[in-house]
């Protein structure tokens, strides 16, 4: 049919060409490398062995150090709304004379400086 080889796809020259040609690559090397069975060594399956229960070690601890450092934020709002719910129901666990005579007892109170808006009377009509 006079093709020229080096256009047709299933010639040796077209696949050399192309770089598809696995003979000369260093892919199929390594695989012919890879499928060799490996001689038995004892000291490197012991050796692997202990890696294994030392990585799986490692991965559990790092594991539990997140959900731990997950879980902190929601300890620290937890003791915020404690607080805050103690300092409104005080007197249901204490009696307000105890709470009267023992100052202790009560929890310190925050000064907090509030503005205050101008009411419509003090400020001058605008007509």
């Amino acid at each position: 049919m006079k093709r020229n080889p080096r256009k047709v796809k299933w010639t040796k020259a077209y696949r050399r060409l192309h770089g598809k040609d696995m003979t000369q690559d260093s892919t199929f090397e390594f695989e012919r490398k890879r499928n060799r069975p490996e001689r038995y060594d004892r000291n490197l399956a012991e050796n692997t062995l202990k890696a294994i229960k030392k990585i799986d070690k490692i991965i559990s601890d790092r594991a539990s150090d997140h959900i731990k450092n997950r879980l902190k934020t929601g300890k620290v709002q937890r003791q915020k709304e404690a607080r805050k719910q103690l300092e409104l129901g005080i007197h249901l666990v204490k009696a307000p004379l105890a709470l009267a005579q023992d100052s202790s007892l009560c929890l310190p109170k925050i000064k907090v400086n509030v503005s205050q808006a101008q009411t419509e009377e003090n400020q001058p009509m605008e007509e």
